[in-house]
């Protein structure tokens, strides 16, 4: 009875707007919402409208609809939201100044190539909303933006920006930075906190900085923090610093190699881990036996454990296989699908509009040749917005 008056009301929208376009309705075999029921719905409908998504749920006679596109032969899962990606300008290199220790004003949408190569092929791997970020040269590289694949050109391109500022404690700017006070983990301490302060400071209006003014946006939890962090000690500084001193939306991203030490530590103060490209350690164990760090996470119980390819490390069109690595290694499959779309979302404030298949938000849809974790299962389709960005039979298979 819920899905019959989610769909009616659905139509009634629909009816009340003059310039609607006209709906896309889609059979397919197994539908994955990644929704907070967790539902799973085989068979199930789709109704693509302005889009968004108008009805997800089981097939339900519709006549005043048009013809249903039968694929009841694929899996339906929300695209793929990858939080950390350097991929947006079209090449492998980072946008990353290297004269300063800090760069809270450097804005990556400023390289920003939204129908390059790697974008395309990435999106043929169902990836369907990245965060695009500086590197990691320096401690603080700047401000990223969440973007769509999709034909529309750049600015349509642009979910939000600034979509969060990117920040790296750890590893890359030990030795490589330009400054003396760079290549030591107290050095690093010192630079966050200094730029920390001085952007409260310029919050209060005692020293306006207009440099400041994403970093202002952080500490007071208006958009969120990704931390380039890797090891059990660099994870714990990043927890320390970001989310028990500064009380910032802030985002674990890597903990790799032995970060999985510190598991119940960050869980302890409810601080999401964005796990890759590295999902196993076989350094750290005593035993010589590989460890699925992604395992290791969910089990200490860290918050809306999530997946990134730290693309082109990884490259995107194989994000799925993050999700697919760490289910070999241990992990739950069902919640290796969830770290691949509704996790990072919520991590990210963005769950309002992307991550799950649900009447609101955004047609985001991707089609599969069976279980989206299985290599075998060829990705499809893939609708951006409710538009076909790509189809498998159109397009040919891209990688």
């Amino acid at each position: 009875m819920g899905a019959l008056l989610t769909l009616a009301a659905a139509a009634l929208a629909l009816q009340g707007s003059s310039e609607a376009s006209e709906p896309v309705v889609l059979h397919v075999g197994k539908l994955l919402t990644m929704n907070d029921a967790d539902e799973v719905i085989s068979p199930a409908m789709l109704v693509i409208a302005d889009g968004d998504i108008a009805y997800a749920g089981p097939i339900v006679d519709r006549p005043d609809l048009p013809e249903p596109l039968d694929r009841r032969s694929s899996w339906a899962s929300p695209g793929l939201v990858d939080l950390h990606t350097h991929i947006h300008s079209g090449g492998f290199g980072d946008v990353n100044d290297m004269v300063h220790a800090v760069n809270p004003e450097l804005r990556a949408v400023a390289a920003f190539k939204p129908e390059n190569p790697l974008i395309r092929v990435g999106r043929a791997g169902g990836v369907t909303s990245l965060f695009g970020i500086p590197g990691s040269g320096t401690n603080m590289g700047g401000v990223g933006f969440v973007y769509k694949p999709a034909r529309a050109g750049f600015d349509a391109s642009i979910h939000k920006s600034p979509g969060g500022i990117k920040i790296a404690q750890d590893s890359n700017p030990q030795g490589r930075n330009s400054t003396d006070f760079g290549v030591t983990r107290a050095g690093m301490e010192w630079n966050l906190t200094d730029v920390n302060n001085r952007a409260l400071a310029s919050r209060r209006m005692d020293r306006f900085d207009p440099a400041l003014i994403d970093l202002e946006k952080v500490l007071h939890g208006e958009i969120p923090v990704l931390i380039h962090t890797a090891g059990s000690e660099g994870v714990l500084n990043t927890a320390r610093m970001w989310k028990v001193k500064y009380g910032a939306k802030a985002v674990v991203s890597h903990g790799s190699f032995d970060g999985w030490k510190s598991a119940e530590a960050l869980a302890s103060v409810g601080i999401p881990v964005n796990h890759g490209p590295r999902t196993i350690d076989y350094f750290s164990s005593r035993e010589g036996r590989i460890i699925g760090s992604g395992a290791e996470f969910v089990k200490a119980g860290v918050p809306l454990f999530s997946l990134n390819t730290d693309s082109g490390v990884i490259p995107e069109e194989l994000f799925f296989l993050q999700g697919s690595m760490s289910a070999r290694y241990g992990a739950d499959p069902y919640q290796m699908l969830r770290a691949l779309t509704i996790h990072p979302a919520k991590a990210f404030d963005l769950s309002e509009h992307i991550g799950s298949l649900e009447v609101g938000k955004d047609a985001d849809i991707v089609l599969w040749g069976g279980d989206p974790l299985d290599p075998r299962s060829a990705v499809q389709s893939v609708y951006v917005n409710g538009n076909l960005e790509y189809d498998q039979d159109r397009d040919g298979q891209l990688f």
